[in-house]
């Protein structure tokens, strides 16, 4: 685990180990087992732990027994989109969602472009209401929303976009998740790490990204463990470092090899290459 002085705790999102079967409680235990002070689960996962007959208090309580927090949960609703009517059941899907992670704690909830990945010629300011009305949303919760960019969404699929929407959607709480893979997926660079201060970055996922497949054809399966692929993490994490960021580095992983390896093996191998990354990162 990181050390006393470390500048970044870890997190593991449950996507990295998604096809071993385990229950979210087993994922809650191996995360605490291989060092991570952080977990962060999918909504699907809830949800599928409530059907089977379990309760989110019933994690609530394994959280607070493992020591762990969880900085953000992930869900998907059409919060942005300009349907009123699709954007009205994106709102009540985003409330359902907000109520969930309030019960185990947690004081983050992914608002990913869902809805808009296809969609060009999006009005960022009006987007940027749309936001705003969903933090206030979030406050009758204790939480936060914290705005996704994805690479592969052509509305909210480079930083900038989604930095504008965060600083004009005219609220204090306004955030944003940086993720490697889709800050080079989006862009190919990452420059724009260096206007960001300590209360705009919400949550930070880490990964990393073979030279091959190419930028234009690369996808989610292809991600790979830090430092074991060609981004520049060490400049990554030095910047994250300048502009205060002192939250969580997040274990997003979709890589079908690993999920066909043992699931202790993936969580320990990725927190000891997260914690290499760093550790190499600040030797430089």
């Amino acid at each position: 685990m990181p050390g006393k002085n470390a500048p970044f705790e870890y997190c593991i999102n449950t996507s990295t180990i998604r096809e071993q079967n385990l229950s979210l409680p087993q994922a809650i235990d191996l995360a605490a087992q291989t060092g991570y002070q952080g977990i962060e689960p999918w909504v699907a996962e809830l949800d599928a732990f409530v059907a089977g007959g379990g309760s989110l208090d019933d994690i609530s309580r394994r959280l607070a027994d493992q020591g762990l927090v969880v900085p953000n949960l992930i869900g998907f609703f059409e919060w942005g989109v300009a349907d009123k009517a699709r954007r009205q059941a994106g709102m009540a899907e985003a409330r359902r969602n907000m109520e969930m992670a309030a019960r185990i704690g947690c004081r983050g909830l992914a608002a990913p472009p869902m809805g808009l990945k296809d969609v060009t010629g999006t009005d960022l300011l009006q987007l940027a209401e749309y936001y705003a009305e969903l933090i206030e949303l979030g406050r009758e919760y204790g939480v936060v929303p914290i705005l996704e960019f994805w690479g592969v969404a052509k509305t909210l699929g480079h930083l900038g976009e989604a930095l504008l929407v965060v600083t004009e959607c005219g609220q204090p709480e306004a955030c944003l998740l940086a993720d490697v893979f889709h800050m080079y997926k989006g862009t190919g660079h990452f420059q724009g790490l260096k206007h960001l201060g300590p209360p705009t970055l919400g949550l930070v996922h880490m990964n990393d990204y073979p030279a091959d497949p190419p930028r234009d054809t690369i996808g989610d399966p292809d991600r790979v463990f830090p430092g074991d692929g060609i981004a520049p993490l060490g400049r990554i994490l030095r910047d994250l470092k300048a502009a205060g960021y002192a939250g969580m580095l997040s274990l997003e992983l979709f890589n079908r090899s690993y999920w066909q390896r043992d699931a202790r093996w993936v969580a320990q191998t990725g927190r000891e290459k997260m914690d290499a990354a760093v550790a190499a990162a600040f030797a430089e």
